[in-house]
């Protein structure tokens, strides 16, 4: 199937492109074009226009950061294709989460394309970036008609496939804050073949006493739990109490709650174990 016919802008700075976004309420943006490609060649979305940001400059930086301040992490541009935050030595040394994470999305050839950003503001539950961004209470920087703005990652997702991302705002990054000493992370998915999309993934954040493990392919958004004081045997459990998993073609509820209550564990044992 082909997709419907649409008007194409490719603005050569932010501005223009925020006001091609603001003339078209029924525009989209594309940058990797991963998810937003496949949609239209199946008419699962029909935008009166796209805008292309691939031209504006500026926006493919990774810049990490580890100098005791305030502002210390990753900052990713709109533009940064996940492979090259993945290959950044940098990237792994401030937050390995997100490496940990990028390793699990889709395929090689995918991530030469696709954009972290663009997977963050796609909202899809099933994918890895949202809810590391999630887990770090980390944040999006966006461009609009009115300015930027930040938008934490606690605000950001609405529902399924749905962000506080206003039609005429454009993303220009995300921001993931380092790992603090003494914390670990841990990342590990459970997908039928290798580069599906995960029927359970869970990452998790130790941090002294402190123990969250974010979710995803369980509920319509990023779920974060916080398991702080909870025995190691009953991590699964009392996950589950605030979790509701939902069923669909690819696996049952029973067998998303069974793998919350095995991934939970594993998770937030390779935490502690890689604590640092």
């Amino acid at each position: 199937m082909k997709p419907a016919p649409f008007d194409y802008r490719r603005p050569g700075t932010i501005a223009e492109a925020v006001a091609a976004l603001a003339g078209e309420p029924n525009a989209k943006v594309l940058a990797g074009g991963q998810s937003l490609v496949p949609l239209l060649s199946m008419r699962l979305a029909a935008p009166a226009m796209l805008v292309d940001i691939n031209g504006l400059p500026g926006l493919d930086t990774i810049e990490a950061k580890s100098d005791g301040q305030s502002d210390d992490g990753v900052r990713v541009g709109a533009l940064a294709r996940h492979a090259a935050v993945l290959a950044s030595p940098d990237v792994r040394r401030v937050q390995p989460l997100v490496s940990l994470a990028l390793a699990n999305v889709a395929h090689a050839t995918i991530r030469n394309r696709g954009t972290t950003v663009g997977s963050i503001v796609h909202a899809d539950a099933a994918a890895e970036m949202p809810v590391v961004l999630s887990l770090l209470d980390g944040s999006l920087d966006v461009e609009g008609p009115g300015g930027r703005r930040t938008i934490p990652a606690s605000e950001l997702y609405l529902g399924p496939l749905e962000s506080s991302v206003r039609h005429d705002e454009i993303a220009v990054s995300a921001y993931f804050p380092a790992l603090a000493p003494g914390a670990g992370v841990a990342f590990e998915e459970i997908a039928r073949r290798h580069g599906d999309y995960a029927l359970v993934g869970a990452a998790a954040l130790v941090d002294g006493e402190s123990v969250k493990v974010g979710y995803l392919s369980v509920s319509d958004v990023p779920t974060v739990v916080d398991l702080t004081g909870v025995a190691d045997a009953d991590l699964g459990e009392a996950a589950l109490a605030q979790l509701d998993p939902a069923e669909d073609i690819h696996a049952s509820a029973a067998y998303r709650a069974q793998l919350v209550r095995v991934l939970t564990g594993r998770v937030v044992r390779s935490a502690r174990e890689g604590v640092r």
